[in-house]
């Protein structure tokens, strides 16, 4: 079954992408078709059913390795990759595998944002969470050579290769894409990679728009429209992960969270910020799903640098702020007794103080 839906290309305050030359204008009006949306509280299920069809993992008792599911968790924020690096939210090669290898020795295990929101943290005993997060979806993140492999300077290919020398370490991301990802039209051949590796696409609305000063109108059509763009690459991959341009929230704020333009809908489990600070377990009373923090990947010295990932792994490593341990069971929270009234009521069935 497809829906019709009616583009109206829209411009906002704030947008930096320029628009392609065959975009719709303002006030133009293009018809696409686009094929009916998955159903997304399916493949949030899957994990759980694998589970339920006979794994069960056998450790540690949590408190031995010092478990604390309801501890904090660094989302880190990164941009463009480069050597020359211009701006605060730049990090070179060599500093971004530097920050890859500190958090492999320090015992994070990367997951994605959907798993972060899904509360199913499936990680070994006595490890810690971290969720990678690139913004505007920029060549130097991910490219792809004539061959189909991904270009071993880009984030995507340091990632793969400081998971290769630290077995465990996760080689997963969340990755916040605009239009045309990666300087690949429509991501055609990128998103696809990224999907079949593990990887997860999120939505960073389709023009990068400053939503706080866009009208309601505009907001709803740019993060449709971005969905409707992931979607016609992978019809089957639902869209629940959302980060703000400019970690700006639009007006309403539920907006960011749930919305629809022209019959195309989206729904997100996770919106993220932009700062500056990590963010609260999902299974904390303090955990909000429409306004997520994140930590801006950056070295310790420079603008904002004590809200920085150098500053807050420091912290999170000498006990500054209590981290999320896991007790390597997904089916449990496992916390000290002490922290029991941090648990989100709604969590309780899973609960296992000690």
């Amino acid at each position: 079954m497809v829906a019709a839906i009616l583009i109206a290309g829209c411009s906002a305050a704030g947008s930096q992408h320029p628009r392609p030359a065959d975009a719709a204008a303002p006030g133009d009006r293009k018809e696409l078709t686009v094929p009916a949306g998955p159903d997304a509280s399916e493949e949030r299920d899957a994990p759980r059913r694998r589970d339920e069809e006979g794994r069960g993992p056998a450790g540690p008792a949590p408190a031995a390795v010092g478990a604390n599911e309801l501890g904090v968790v660094p989302v880190l924020m990164y941009h463009r990759i480069v050597a020359g690096a211009t701006s605060v939210d730049d990090r070179t090669p060599r500093d971004f595998r530097a920050e890859l290898e500190r958090l492999a020795r320090e015992g994070y295990v990367p997951i994605t944002a959907r798993e972060f929101t899904d509360g199913r943290i499936d990680i070994p005993a006595g490890t810690h969470p971290v969720v990678l997060t690139f913004d505007d979806s920029a060549p130097s993140q991910f490219r792809l050579d004539a061959d189909g492999r991904p270009d071993p300077d880009t984030a995507v290919g340091i990632l793969l290769d400081v998971a290769r020398r630290h077995p465990g370490f996760r080689p997963v991301a969340t990755f916040f894409v605009n239009e045309d990802p990666f300087d690949d039209p429509g991501g055609r051949r990128t998103l696809r990679w990224l999907h079949d590796h593990g990887f997860e696409i999120g939505n960073h609305t389709l023009r990068h728009t400053l939503l706080s000063e866009a009208h309601e109108e505009m907001v709803r059509w740019d993060i449709a429209a971005c969905r409707w763009a992931v979607h016609k690459v992978l019809p089957d991959v639902p869209v629940v992960s959302m980060a703000l341009p400019y970690g700006a929230m639009p007006r309403p704020g539920r907006l960011a969270a749930a919305g629809e333009y022209a019959g195309v809908g989206y729904r997100h489990q996770g919106v993220y910020l932009a700062g500056a600070g990590p963010a609260p377990s999902p299974h904390s009373t303090d955990f909000e799903p429409g306004a997520i923090p994140r930590i801006r990947s950056q070295a310790p010295a420079g603008p904002g640098a004590p809200y920085g990932s150098t500053a807050w792994l420091d912290r999170l490593r000498d006990g500054g702020a209590e981290r999320y341990t896991s007790d390597g069971d997904p089916e449990r929270i496992s916390f000290p007794r002490s922290l029991e009234h941090l648990l989100d009521p709604a969590r309780r069935d899973a609960a296992h103080p000690y």
